[in-house]
């Protein structure tokens, strides 16, 4: 008898369905967010025996977005499952959108027998060389006794150093065989860091150096803060050194934005004075970010008279943009509790105060108190999302949940993000048709917050079916619709490079309201600047899902804007002409 035979024996006989939900269980997963079909049936018939929520989807897109906003909200794993063939590639797009933004997810799919893979056999795709590219790693599983401790690495591999999505393909007959079930002798190796994870001591003595020199150092803020858990190390560092702290679009959030110390966001879209400072900055230090384009414009150009230092825990990311000038390769919590205790507090803050010179009159993008032109702009909406959430002491209590496009933008630039986890979006695949479904992920993981929804008109239309699974599930969810009738970032776009030939970005869309009502969701269309507190107060307080559709000006463009090509300080700045000039004059 074998050894792993004799250490079973004692153990109980199990399908290798029964095996799947036994060991999530045993990884403490009490929800998922799946969608049935012929090869994973066995594992849904078992799951009557498990102490498992299943959250039925609509389309297995959004069970793999639904995972996606449950681990970004709750810092746990989120787990789907579907079936295979097109429902094992319905999943992709989600699991694209996790591994460019870092999102610890694992997926389960169904698979044909093994006798009859690479058969063409009905809904047979081989979806592990699918997603090879977009995951961190995946498995194809044929025998019952294999699925424990695939899947236990599954989770080890998903949750460890960067985290990433990991998919599990499971044939139909490893689920119906049965094999002994022992969760603890399934446990994978001890996880082993890579060998560079660990600051050497001449690269930390190096960073002290040029730290301890610079006159205009800036931190970059990535997301790698929150997914460290290092918001905490940031803030002491700031402090300590008197650095002004610029935020990546998913770092919004790991330092507090009412912070003297912060910026605000950088890039294609972030704050003038945020690149400028960048721009003129002597020392960066990038703080688990990877200098993605839409942060850096042109790398020619790029804080050219700027020394960089780079902690970050993927060694791949190292120099692949921009070169560091010292390279911290480890856990950003750990690598920053080895440098404070080595850095003398500084106390010069003529650079801040250079700095909030750059602002003048734009240091503060609140426009609550200023004219009403009797246009509706989407930046009211979200400034005034962000404001009936302060006034009601519940902005601590507050995820926003955005779409791709303009408004996800104007998100970034209106609402004010002082805690972290509460901006889910998607950053590096641009996912439009992510909010619904991310944001019923976020609400499984957290319902005791409020969850808000910002989609545009076109991105909300590519996943409202489950608008269905929001009422089946009986969540709370608050849904704002920016609709200004247009793809609006295309729109800009060609208005600005395409000699305004808008091809394709006009959108007819239908009553939204109605749309809602038809799911047995209330509603609410709302046009006119007065109306939208008081709106937004009745959907936060109504206990139950809301969605509001918010007519905004149709010709709006989200502004600083850097073209394409060019450098972070190459601004395109909002037309004088623009009547949300009369009441947005930080622009």
């Amino acid at each position: 008898m074998s050894k792993t035979s004799s250490s079973n024996a004692n153990h109980p006989q199990l399908t290798g369905a029964e095996i799947i939900w036994a060991t999530l269980v045993g990884e403490g997963v009490d929800k998922v967010f799946g969608y049935p079909g012929g090869a994973i049936l066995p594992a849904y018939d078992a799951l009557r025996k498990f102490p498992i929520h299943h959250i039925l989807v609509r389309h297995e897109q959004g069970a793999s977005h639904m995972a996606d906003g449950y681990a970004r909200a709750s810092g746990k794993v989120g787990v789907c499952i579907a079936t295979s063939g097109p429902g094992a590639t319905n999943l992709v797009t989600g699991i694209a959108t996790a591994m460019l933004d870092s999102i610890p997810i694992v997926c389960i799919t169904g698979q044909v027998g093994s006798k009859v893979l690479g058969s063409d056999a009905f809904q047979e795709v081989d979806i592990t060389g699918i997603t090879l590219p977009i995951t961190k790693h995946n498995y194809l599983v044929t025998r019952a006794e294999d699925i424990a401790p695939t899947l236990r690495e599954a989770f080890q591999v998903a949750t460890n150093g960067r985290p990433g999505p990991v998919l599990i393909d499971i044939t139909k007959d490893a689920q119906q065989n049965s094999a002994a079930f022992n969760f603890e002798a399934a446990a994978p190796a001890a996880y082993r860091p890579h060998p560079m994870l660990q600051a050497e001591s001449s690269s930390i003595q190096q960073a002290i150096e040029l730290i301890q020199q610079a006159k205009r150092p800036v931190i970059l803020a990535g997301h790698g803060i929150t997914q460290s858990g290092a918001e905490a190390q940031v803030l002491a560092f700031a402090e300590r050194q008197q650095i002004p702290v610029a935020s990546t679009l998913l770092g919004l959030g790991a330092f507090p934005t009412y912070h003297p110390l912060s910026l605000g966001m950088m890039g294609m879209h972030g704050e003038s004075w945020v690149n400028n400072a960048i721009q003129q900055a002597d020392l960066l230090l990038a703080f688990g970010m990877r200098f993605d384009d839409r942060v850096t414009g042109n790398l020619a150009h790029y804080a050219p008279n700027a020394k960089k230092i780079h902690i970050e825990i993927d060694p791949s990311e190292i120099n692949k943009n921009v070169k560091a000038d010292v390279a911290l390769i480890g856990d950003l919590r750990e690598t920053l509790e080895l440098l404070l205790p080595l850095l003398p507090k500084n106390s010069d803050t003529s650079w801040i105060a250079e700095v909030n010179a750059m602002k003048g009159d734009a240091a503060v993008r609140d426009i609550i108190n200023l004219p009403d032109n009797g246009h509706l702009y989407a930046a009211h909406v979200i400034n005034d999302i962000w404001r009936e959430a302060l006034d009601a002491g519940r902005l601590a209590q507050t995820i926003i949940v955005t779409d791709v496009g303009q408004h996800q933008m104007w998100e970034a630039q209106y609402y004010k993000h002082d805690s972290p986890r509460s901006l889910i979006t998607s950053g590096g695949l641009g996912t439009m048709g992510f909010a619904l479904p991310a944001a019923i992920g976020a609400k499984v993981a957290c319902p005791e917050k409020d969850v808000w929804v910002i989609a545009g008109d076109g991105g909300f239309q590519m996943t409202a079916s489950e608008l269905s699974t929001i009422v089946q599930e009986g969540l709370a969810i608050n849904i704002a619709v920016i609709n200004n009738g247009f793809l609006g970032m295309v729109r800009q776009w060609q208005e600005a490079f395409y000699e305004k030939n808008y091809a394709a970005s006009p959108i007819l869309s239908p009553d939204f309201v109605k749309l809602a009502g038809a799911h047995g969701i209330d509603g609410a269309h709302v046009s006119v600047r007065k109306d939208v507190t008081p709106t937004v107060t009745k959907a936060r307080t109504s206990g139950k899902a809301f969605l509001i559709n918010f007519q905004v000006e149709k010709e709006d463009g989200v502004y600083p804007m850097i073209a394409p090509g060019a450098a972070l300080h190459e601004m395109v700045r909002r037309p004088a002409s623009d009547p949300l000039l009369e009441t947005a004059e930080d622009e």
